[in-house]
């Protein structure tokens, strides 16, 4: 089965994360299908940087996200989608 989850990068006690595509049978630091963006949950406010039009691409293919991805997904998405406003005459 295909994962959306977290690969981890960065320092010793300084971690930063890639949020990567890739089979759920392989090692953490296995070779990623496609990389959507990073998570730094160290700085103040946490970072998050995600591609969202290629997250979306991801999801309709029925890739499934881990449990922290899909929060980070929800939280970049309130954001970044907004609707826009009608004019009504």
């Amino acid at each position: 089965m295909i994962t959306m989850r977290l690969m981890r990068f960065g320092t010793k006690k300084r971690p930063a994360y890639r949020i990567v595509v890739m089979d759920s049978e392989r090692a953490r630091q296995s070779q990623a299908l496609d990389t959507l963006g990073t998570y730094a949950p160290l700085e103040e406010p946490a970072a998050v940087k995600i591609d969202l039009a290629r997250a979306n691409e991801w999801l309709a293919k029925g890739v499934r996200p881990s449990r922290t991805v899909q929060s980070l997904l929800d939280k970049a998405g309130k954001g970044a989608v907004r609707a826009k406003p009608t004019q009504e005459a």
